[in-house]
């Protein structure tokens, strides 16, 4: 005798699927930012900087790619013209992210804080944004 499983319903495919690819996208995008903070630690930004450590961009980049894919679902779901306020929104909110990068360095609110260690936190908010926007995209193609 053969055992079988049911199939899964299909309402729960689309879902596993996008999150495979965005669980892909969090681990592209923070091997991506291990590169740029072991460039930026190589070129001057101190080694300790947290920031610039896995803990805290490895938790940034998650989070970051979790809350890109809240508004980029609800803008598809609500938006008239999704694409259109998309190819709109995507690079208003990634200069916005900037904002917080900007204080640090005017302020230096963090110890250790540098102008190498800030453009690093830079690179990575647009590793991020180049790495899921693309699986954004992929995850919300229907089949």
């Amino acid at each position: 005798m053969v055992a079988t499983t049911p199939a899964q319903p299909a309402a729960t495919r689309p879902r596993v699927r996008a999150a495979l690819i965005l669980t892909a996208a969090v681990a592209i995008a923070i091997a991506l930012n291990a590169v740029v903070a072991a460039v930026a630690i190589a070129t001057g930004a101190p080694a300790a900087y947290g920031p610039l450590t896995p803990p805290a961009f490895g938790l940034f980049t998650t989070l970051g790619v979790a809350a890109g894919w809240v508004g980029w679902s609800l803008v598809r779901r609500h938006a008239k013209y999704p694409r259109r306020t998309l190819s709109i929104l995507v690079p208003v909110v990634t200069i916005a992210s900037f904002i917080p990068d900007v204080l640090l360095l005017a302020l230096g609110f963090i110890p250790g804080t540098t102008t190498g260690a800030v453009i690093a936190l830079m690179v990575m908010h647009v590793v991020v944004v180049a790495v899921a926007v693309p699986a954004y995209a992929l995850a919300s193609r229907t089949r």
